[in-house]
């Protein structure tokens, strides 16, 4: 990598300053809202946008709107992504500003954490009902049914399973099946349908979708089904995805197109409005995987929800490593 004089004098003058040194080491973990990073730094928005502004100008960071909201990210790739790596990895892990700000963020996200986890505990009995409300689910349904094929699959793997409607649907297409959420009210109800559903080589595990602990190519079709809008870093639950999924596999991933309802933060504890085809490819793209053509599935009513069907597949000679 190489990059002109100017252009070098240019991202460090970025990037040479404690507070916007600090917004790239805190991006290098997850994308934050303006709102989020001022709460970490303990500085005012428009000081904290300042600071943006001249790291997205310098091709440090991205910035993204979503709804009434705005986020952050470090450049996907480019030289100033590469730089940025290589200054954050010369600062020591226990330097105490770093330490603080860590632990800053850990606090933000445990807080994401707490209500979203209230808000599943109070509406897991209601989920599908819930979900049902801005889309004809039997469409969805139908989409990713066709999207993972007819199988039949060595191992489904179902990240956030929910109420466990994907195992339900697609477990008895393959030989085993395993579904991982962090609700354990969640994987009650999950494990009911799954037993009515007899499917007898299906389990339920506690586990997270940033770290399922799961071997490479464990599963030769994996679904994320609405899900990512919930998450402080979807790109990584997408990597995540797309480790586990096996050479000639699927990937399927449901979730919403952009859209505006603001209220679904507040209401639903949603993160993001929904994702673009474009971003959405990006990430499957950079994870090693060949995007299919999505689908989108119309709203069952004025002013609902557009839901998207993102489908990948893995080249079969790819060779992948146990983990």
């Amino acid at each position: 990598m190489t990059v002109s004089s100017e252009q070098l004098v240019e991202i460090l003058r970025a990037a040479g300053e404690p507070t916007r040194l600090r917004i790239l080491a805190l991006l290098a973990h997850e994308e934050l809202s303006v709102l989020e990073l001022g709460r970490i730094l303990d500085q005012s928005q428009p000081r904290v946008s300042r600071h943006l502004k001249l790291l997205a100008e310098a091709g440090l960071v991205e910035r993204f709107p979503d709804g009434a909201w705005v986020f952050y990210r470090l450049a996907a790739g480019g030289e100033g992504r590469t730089l940025v790596e290589q200054a954050l990895a010369l600062v020591d892990p226990a330097d105490a500003g770093a330490v603080r700000d860590v632990g800053q963020l850990a606090a933000v996200r445990a807080e994401r954490s707490d209500a979203a986890a209230s808000y599943f505990a109070r509406n897991a009995a209601r989920w599908d009902e819930i979900r049902s409300l801005y889309v004809d689910e039997a469409e969805v349904e139908a989409a990713v049914l066709a999207a993972a094929g007819a199988g039949p699959f060595d191992r489904l793997i179902d990240l956030g399973a929910g109420t466990g409607r994907m195992l339900t649907l697609l477990g008895g297409r393959a030989q085993s099946a395993v579904g991982l959420d962090l609700s354990q009210q969640m994987l009650n109800i999950a494990r009911n349908e799954v037993a009515k559903a007899g499917l007898a080589a299906c389990e339920l595990r506690h586990g997270d979708i940033f770290a399922t602990r799961l071997p490479d190519g464990a599963g030769d079709l994996v679904t994320v089904h609405q899900v990512l809008h919930y998450l402080g870093d979807p790109a990584a639950a997408v990597a995540e995805a797309a480790r586990l999924t096996a050479p000639g596999g699927k990937l399927v991933i449901v979730d919403f197109a952009p859209h505006e309802l603001e209220f679904l933060r507040e209401q639903h504890q949603h993160r993001r409005l929904g994702f673009s085809d474009e971003e959405m490819h990006r990430w499957l793209a950079g994870a090693g995987l060949e995007p299919l053509e999505p689908q989108a599935l119309a709203p069952a009513r004025a002013g609902g929800l557009t839901v998207k069907v993102w489908t990948a597949r893995r080249a079969a000679n790819v060779e992948r490593s146990a983990a």
